[in-house]
């Protein structure tokens, strides 16, 4: 993993000549304010995780041992191979389209398309969970908010004020998560150091409580909300000052940094806290802090809940939006979708968008919002791994300022592991996951003949999609 921020190429290969796929072409260069290490690293975080919060569900589903283990084990086997792969096409392939130039270079338009919808339905279904993750923390402290019109006007003002947030632009939304993240995460140290005399090793080896029955998709489903979305950052390399050597080095970082935070506040507070196992929903982290320590930092914790959803909510967003208007200037989408404001050279259009969508999500049941996502984002993912394969096969002699250090049968072993888990994922969904998802993608691959109608009879403007295919 060391290797990670390293530039990697066979010194024995030529390489031949290159036009990147580069898709900034911001229309008032005066406001295009480059995204720098820092900010990117927490925006990173935020598309990730954001902190500790909604972890509690996999020690509700599977016990103490196994939740400690799973935020353990899974980052080696998910988070860090699916961080790899998004260091080396961000760095090959540096645009605004991210995912969707990759499976278009790899397999054709029809399968770049069918990944844009698949990761922007994705992406709106994930910020609708943001606000309802957010009001299940402030219930808490107000609980007006528990259900009802109030709960309903919370998620809509909320929504909206963020989306506005977000319009001001990218290099004020990365400053932003640096400050969410120090906030956020600063009552979860603070709570893991006060707990370490309090520690009961032996609570951590608990499989869970006798009577109460493990539930396999929460665990897998809770896991692997908290622990994905790596390649999300991709849709804004257009965006970040010399993405390829910054984008390697955010993601070893970020990566480092996310897995700590989950793991040390997991294993301070079911080592301290003796409680019924039914007691971890979501939100059940600040309860432990008033355990551990008192009311004070309960509502520090409840606040830093509030602040971390602020900037989950602005990373996720951000990358929704700049995904819409990359696709637009590749000309997946008519050139109406890649709009920029003229005070803020954000991609307003993208954020108008990505907003509607995700009010109409927010009303879903939570678990449902997590599971609907991550099937379609497991659709995805397949589909990622195979176009990085194919990509290394297709295109062996690429420049490639960041490199997996490994040769083709290696890199099928490692991307098989995590697709097992994605076909896993999907095994154990719900008849309506199913449901909501078939019809998502039936939907994006009807979006993608009508664009082609409409671009075969004119029927809207679309940008001039370059010819940059690689001469070997």
């Amino acid at each position: 993993m060391t290797q990670m921020i390293e530039t990697q190429n066979p010194p024995s290969t030529i390489e031949p000549p290159q036009h990147l796929p580069t898709t900034t072409n911001p229309t008032n260069p005066q406001k295009n304010h480059k995204l720098t290490l820092i900010p990117l690293i927490f925006l990173i975080y935020f598309e990730v995780a954001g902190g500790p919060y909604g972890e509690e569900p996999a020690v509700k589903a599977a016990g103490p041992l196994l939740a400690i283990l799973g935020f353990l084990i899974f980052p080696f086997i998910w988070s860090v191979p699916e961080a790899l792969i998004t260091a080396e096409l961000s760095t090959t392939f540096p645009g605004n389209g991210g995912f969707v130039i990759w499976a278009d270079k790899a397999f054709g338009p029809f399968w770049g398309s069918l990944m844009g919808s698949w990761k922007f339905l994705t992406g709106v279904i994930n910020i609708a969970s943001f606000p309802v993750l957010c009001i299940s923390y402030l219930e808490e402290i107000f609980p007006v908010l528990d259900s009802g019109v109030p709960r309903k006007l919370a998620i809509l003002g909320s929504t909206l004020f963020l989306s506005l947030v977000n319009y001001t632009g990218l290099t004020i939304v990365g400053y932003v998560a640096v400050a969410l993240g120090v906030i956020s995460l600063a009552p979860f140290i603070i709570m893991s150091l006060i707990a370490i005399p309090k520690i009961h090793p032996h609570r951590w080896l608990s499989l869970g409580q006798k009577g109460v029955k493990k539930d396999w998709n929460l665990f897998f489903n809770t896991l692997f909300w908290n622990l994905n979305f790596w390649d999300n950052v991709s849709t804004m390399a257009g965006e970040v000052e010399n993405p390829r050597k910054t984008f390697p080095l955010a993601l070893f970082s970020s990566v480092v940094f996310t897995c700590l935070g989950y793991i040390i506040p997991l294993m301070a507070v079911t080592g301290a806290v003796d409680v019924d196992q039914r007691d971890w929903d979501t939100g059940f982290m600040a309860n432990a802090a008033e355990m551990i320590s008192g009311k004070w930092l309960k509502f520090w914790i409840e606040i830093g809940a509030v602040l971390s959803t602020i900037g989950l909510f602005e990373a996720q967003l951000s990358s929704s939006a700049f995904q819409i208007l990359g696709m637009a200037e590749i000309a997946f989408l008519p050139k109406f979708f890649g709009l920029r404001s003229k005070w803020f050279n954000t991609p307003w259009v993208g954020i108008v968008l990505s907003t509607t969508i995700s009010l109409g999500m927010s009303y879903m049941d939570f678990q449902d919002i997590i599971s609907s996502a991550n099937f379609l984002y497991s659709l995805g993912m397949l589909l990622e791994f195979a176009s990085f394969l194919w990509l290394r096969r297709k295109f062996p002699l690429i420049k490639r300022p960041y490199r997996v250090p490994m040769r083709l049968p290696l890199l099928v072993i490692m991307c098989l592991i995590p697709c097992g888990f994605l076909v896993f994922i999907m095994a154990i969904a719900t008849k309506l996951v199913y449901l909501i998802s078939g019809l998502m993608t039936i939907g994006g691959i009807g979006w993608y003949f009508l664009m082609k109608f409409c671009k075969s009879k004119k029927l809207l403007k679309f940008n001039d999609k370059v010819d940059d295919t690689y001469v070997e």
